[in-house]
């Protein structure tokens, strides 16, 4: 899978028909498209890989968020401002995405991108997520596109080695630092949340001494409850 993602990274190799919309992302402000396409995606067929394409294990979606810091937000409000880019089911589709994409070290403000599973939100809540956590990478500015990138093409090529464990990944952008997640279905599987933890230090090439948090997402609702203040919450 690696070398068909290397092969593809510089060469595009197909039509171009989803660049006004993927142009449209690189700002995010194209909130009442991608509101409708999110709205109507259950309407649509299938997505399936092209002709001669390389298809992928499973389908993903990817999905950006942008809100004020600050500002305490409700469950409701957060699904709401989590914005569909789009669902791809093989290398060439995801390069198609990508290509268009604005790289997380370029993105301003309290931006974040996410990529899952399709099917699975990236919200706390989703029945894919509610029993699991993430392993949390805090990194200092200049670091975030080229980790996001290496952890993403790690992802899709299945190098984590944990079967369907894997629900998503979130490159968040702050700033005083960006912070890289990747999301499991079982906090309470030690032996995976472990081999989770050592690929990624070995497709991020960390350094020894950088610091990793594992946080179920039982205890990142408990957190987000006790500091707004509210019974509800999500995402961030």
């Amino acid at each position: 899978m690696n070398n068909k993602f290397d092969a593809l990274k510089d060469d595009d190799s197909g039509d171009h028909d989803q660049n006004e919309e993927n142009g449209a992302q690189k700002d995010g402000e194209k909130e009442k498209t991608e509101r409708d396409k999110s709205q109507s995606s259950s309407k649509r067929k299938a997505v399936v890989p092209g002709p001669a394409e390389h298809p992928l294990q499973y389908n993903y979606t990817f999905w950006y968020s942008r809100r004020t810091p600050g500002r305490p937000t409700s469950s409701q409000s957060y699904e709401q401002n989590v914005k569909q880019i789009g669902t791809f089911a093989s290398v060439e589709q995801f390069w198609r995405f990508y290509s268009h994409m604005v790289r997380p070290g370029d993105l301003t403000g309290h931006s974040d991108f996410h990529l899952f599973k399709e099917g699975i939100k990236p919200m706390w809540e989703d029945d894919a997520n509610k029993n699991g956590g993430k392993w949390i990478i805090r990194l200092r500015k200049g670091l975030a596109s080229r980790c996001w990138e290496n952890l993403i093409l790690a992802m899709l090529g299945e190098q984590f080695m944990v079967g369907e464990e894997i629900c998503g990944a979130v490159v968040s952008v702050r700033f005083q630092e960006d912070i890289i997640s990747i999301w499991n279905k079982t906090a309470s599987d030690q032996a995976t949340t472990a081999r989770i933890r050592d690929t990624l230090r070995r497709v991020l090439n960390l350094p020894p001494n950088t610091i990793m948090e594992y946080k179920t997402h039982t205890d990142s609702i408990k957190a987000w409850e006790e500091f707004h203040g509210l019974v509800n919450s999500s995402g961030r």
